[in-house]
């Protein structure tokens, strides 16, 4: 597949990453020759200095027989105006708009929106996908990472196991054995830094850090298994009154259960419109690092804190300063991965990543076969994939077992007419049968192979 990056910041960079690793044809284009430079050293791409915009440039990007494009710059009106031009000029089939403007997303999703007005296949809204990624941390407090898969019946956990965990030392084949009824599996550790797919003879130990596959319904079991409790929130407070703060908030509003949010945003502006907006939301003018006004947000009886301000490093303060007044969860939105590993020793519970979301949500657009989800997982060490199985595909009418998959991949969850079962070996995988997959990053190609033979872009 020949594809067409614009923009080289961190999306279009990761974006890039994945698909010519996968052996595709990947042309990267930005302005700035510096983020060129950086792609074509590191990537196995093409790099192209200009306005991706301009038509000249897409045509030495080779627009005129390229299989998409995907518009990740800055500038939501670029992003616009490239697809536009992609589709008038060069008849490119499909097209991808990173979007950020809420007042843009209404009128794309509206009726008055028309494709051929404005030709964009696919919409990705970094804020919408951020906002839904802080809303499942709220939902599974215990967790540090969250994904839902199977239309919500299931989902993906990410569990750090404590020195008291009542399973420390215990073999996954012994923990099937002694939870034969748990609709959960193991699909991933990450020790010491490094992620890998366990076997049935591998044991958690502690500060491991378990990635969890597990039926919706059996979340809390789960989560006890593992030592965890998961709390009812019912009382938050949002750092950050911007897009995704906006967003959150007015979810937690239409929540049918009762959950009190308070609001702190620094911009006086932007702190009166968020007012505006919300209805029961208590909206409060100020630095979340004031102590004084943590304090009269009520941090000392709030449930958990998150916050999601544009700048990484005051998130990490506000959240520090939030756990030493008493609260006992804090969520941070952090752009930038080398911080990750201080969240830990700092006693930041959970984080958002902006960009691994957004990769997620294009890469669900792109993959291979009926892909119907895909999450990347940390710095795109690995994916977790849904799919559809299809008659094309090897691992139809096979047993798990003598399915040929590599090292680093597991089936999380199986959906069977509708029906979400915990995969076991002698288990048949049948044509219409909807899987949940763990892959590392070297194993993704394979596993695209097993899930379709003959390949179906568009």
């Amino acid at each position: 597949m020949k594809v067409i990056i614009c923009g080289a910041g961190q999306v279009g960079w990761q974006i890039a990453r994945h698909l010519s690793g996968e052996n595709n044809d990947v042309t990267v284009v930005d302005n700035n020759p510096d983020l060129v430079r950086r792609a074509t050293d590191t990537l196995d791409v093409q790099g192209i200095a200009g306005f991706a915009s301009y038509p000249d440039i897409l045509e030495r990007a080779g627009a005129r027989d390229a299989d998409m494009i995907i518009a990740a710059t800055f500038s939501d009106e670029v992003n616009m105006v490239i697809c536009q031009v992609a589709h008038s000029v060069f008849s490119v089939p499909r097209k991808i708009a990173r979007l950020r403007a809420r007042s843009y997303l209404d009128a794309i999703y509206s009726d008055l929106y028309r494709r051929d007005h404005m030709p964009i296949d696919v919409v990705i809204s970094p804020e919408l996908e951020v906002a839904e990624a802080a809303l499942q941390r709220l939902a599974a407090p215990a967790a540090f990472d969250v994904e839902q898969f199977l239309d919500g019946k299931a989902q993906l956990l990410g569990i750090t196991i404590d020195d008291d965990c009542p399973v420390v030392n215990t073999p996954l084949r012994q923990l099937t054995d002694l939870f034969s009824t748990l609709r959960a599996v193991v699909v991933g550790i990450r020790r010491e830094g490094r992620l890998f797919a366990p076997d049935p003879n591998d044991q958690i130990f502690p500060q491991d850090e378990c990635y969890v596959c597990a039926h919706t319904d059996d979340i809390s079991r789960t989560l006890e298994v593992f030592g965890k409790t998961n709390r009812q929130q019912e009382r938050v407070v949002i750092v950050g009154g911007g897009n995704v703060g906006l967003t959150v908030a007015k979810a937690l509003e239409e929540k049918g259960r009762r959950i009190r949010a308070k609001v702190i945003e620094k911009n006086r502006k932007c702190a009166e419109l968020a007012a505006d907006a919300l209805e029961r939301t208590i909206v409060l003018n100020g630095d979340g690092l004031d102590s004084a006004l943590l304090a009269e947000a009520g941090i000392g009886r709030a449930d958990a804190i998150l916050c999601v301000t544009d700048d990484d490093k005051t998130n990490m303060l506000t959240a520090v300063r939030a756990k030493s007044l008493g609260c006992p969860m804090a969520i941070a939105l952090i752009n930038d991965p080398t911080l990750v590993p201080l969240l830990g020793p700092l006693g930041i519970d959970a984080y958002i990543n902006p960009r691994s979301t957004t990769v997620s949500s294009i890469l669900r657009h792109i993959r291979h076969g009926r892909v119907r989800g895909v999450y990347s997982i940390g710095d795109a060490e690995a994916e977790v994939i849904e799919a559809e199985v299809l008659s094309t595909s090897p691992m139809t009418g096979k047993m798990i077992r003598d399915i040929a998959f590599p090292e680093g991949v597991l089936v999380g969850a199986v959906m069977k007419d509708g029906n979400v079962i915990r995969p076991s070996a002698d288990m048949v995988i049948d044509e219409g049968d909807t899987i949940v997959i763990f892959a590392l990053a070297n194993d993704v190609p394979e596993v695209e192979r097993l899930l379709q033979v003959s390949i179906d872009y568009f």
